[in-house]
């Protein structure tokens, strides 16, 4: 009795503390880097992009930090609605849609500015972290 009480315990205990499936660790990814944007740090947001990330127009990492840091210079506060998430995991790839809605403003009741974006990411598990390989976004509205 006292050995199988051990197992159990020992196996609570390792379950305890491995880590989240793939899925749930791109989702708390995505909620970190919404979270990043937001407390407009492009120098966080870049640690999120793959060394060989691709975006619209041929956008590289480097590219994409310069946008995030134009981003957070114009816009004293930054807001980042995410709709429903859409993963797709295939081992250690996987694509993320959603619909997002940023806004940014000087401070003020109202945002200064607000768009409507249909979103596609494309993530590789790198390390045990996902890193974010391509963007593309879409206007709406």
């Amino acid at each position: 009795m006292t050995r199988t009480v051990a197992l159990t315990v020992a196996w609570l205990l390792l379950a305890a503390c491995s880590r989240p499936p793939p899925e749930q660790a791109l989702r708390d990814t995505m909620q970190s880097l919404q979270l990043t944007m937001e407390q407009r740090d492009a120098s966080q947001v870049e640690n999120y992009l793959a060394d060989d990330f691709v975006g619209p127009g041929g956008m590289d990492r480097d590219g994409a930090r310069r946008l995030a840091a134009l981003t957070f210079l114009r816009h004293r506060d930054v807001g980042v609605t995410l709709g429903p998430l859409d993963v797709s995991v295939l081992q250690e790839h996987a694509t993320v849609r959603f619909t997002a809605a940023l806004t940014g403003g000087s401070g003020r009741a109202l945002p200064d500015a607000a768009r409507l974006y249909q979103v596609e990411t494309g993530w590789r598990l790198e390390g045990g972290d996902w890193r974010l390989t391509s963007a593309r976004w879409t206007p709406q509205l």
